[in-house]
């Protein structure tokens, strides 16, 4: 008898240790713990695809994988280098996998959760949304995604990190965007020398305090209103504006309508993404069409070259006399200010590098 109570016993502890480890490693994935993160909005949290340990590792893997695209040469990582914040800088426009141009800017990558709409023209309404449109596109990695999940799917590599991510579920387009959504959430920036001053840290000299004081006053810069660097340090309002870069007199006369080309709508012709004032350093050219290749540029644009347009944002005060007229001293100061704001811990950081060079 006691001996057949000490076997039930072992056999019990075998059962559930299985269901445990069983339970950890497919069902019930490893909850990520996102850094503390000050002076930033709450992060929204996503009730449909809650970040994982095993998620974020599975989709890194597929972020840095040509398998998504047709000829298994093109990645995420093709056009979004760790080095440049996540962009293609210094390249105007990405080429795509048969080298054809892409038609915009490749925008950078970070601080994601917090958006609530993608792309220069917010086309896509979530991070997971983000991840099916370059997969498809014929000037990026053109490929369909029922052929770019069957790959996925009958991969001997990718098959255990979706079942530790995923558990049973059979492997789609929704779970490959769904782990690759879970990698870029954890791509937050938070550590320049901008954010170690108001975590007091450090603190600024007196020509980068007033770069802040002078893009934060609206009789000066008067940046405030689209690049929020106070009470909110995501370095953007991350909605849409006509910041008057061109003389445009008609809803039809944009040759890219931005924002309008997605609703249909004639007030929304020529406004783009306002992008954050973080990791600048890396993320040059400027604009959605790269038009600009230096903050000097950019600073010039502001202070002289601002263009009137039948819809131009209302908070473009200055641009019926051109911009706000900066002196040279003051553009100085305000770049010496937006320096402040790149991160070189965020583009070193090896928990967001290619995971095949570092095995």
């Amino acid at each position: 008898m006691k001996l057949f109570k000490r076997t039930f016993l072992v056999l019990t502890f075998v059962l559930l240790s299985v269901i445990i480890v069983g339970l950890k490693y497919s069902d019930n994935p490893t909850p990520y713990q996102f850094p503390e993160i000050k002076f930033f909005p709450e992060m929204p949290v996503s009730v449909d695809n809650p970040v994982t340990v095993e998620g974020v590792e599975l989709g890194r893997y597929l972020f840095y994988d040509p398998i998504l695209s047709r000829d298994y040469s093109f990645s995420c990582s093709s056009c979004h280098k760790q080095a440049t914040a996540f962009c293609d800088s210094p390249k105007k426009f990405s080429k795509g996998i048969d080298g054809k141009l892409m038609v915009r800017n490749t925008m950078p990558l970070f601080n994601l959760a917090w958006y609530a709409e993608f792309f220069w023209d917010g086309r896509a309404r979530s991070i997971e949304d983000q991840v099916f449109h370059p997969v498809t596109a014929n000037d990026e990695m053109d490929m369909d995604w029922d052929n770019a999940a069957k790959r996925v799917r009958e991969s001997e590599f990718y098959q255990p990190k979706f079942k530790a991510s995923f558990g049973e579920m059979e492997i789609d387009s929704i779970l490959i965007s769904k782990a690759i959504a879970q990698f870029e959430r954890t791509l937050i920036s938070n550590n320049s020398k901008y954010d170690r001053v108001i975590r007091r840290e450090t603190v600024l000299t007196q020509e980068e305090y007033e770069g802040f004081n002078l893009i934060n006053d609206q009789s000066k810069g008067d940046c405030l209103h689209c690049h929020t660097t106070d009470s909110d340090a995501l370095g953007t309002t991350a909605i849409f504006s006509n910041n008057g870069l061109d003389a445009v007199f008609g809803p039809n006369a944009y040759t890219d309508k931005g924002k309008g080309g997605i609703t249909g709508r004639m007030e929304d012709n020529g406004k783009f993404k306002i992008p954050s004032l973080r990791n600048l350093l890396f993320t040059t050219p400027y604009m959605h069409d790269g038009r600009f290749e230096t903050l000097e540029e950019v600073l010039d644009f502001y202070s002289e070259g601002v263009n009137e347009s039948y819809n131009i944002d209302s908070k473009m005060g200055s641009a019926h006399r051109g911009g706000v007229h900066l002196t040279k001293g003051e553009k100085q100061k305000i770049i010496a200010f937006l320096k402040t704001m790149s991160d070189s811990s965020f583009i070193e950081n090896p928990k967001f590098g290619n995971p095949f060079i570092q095995e």
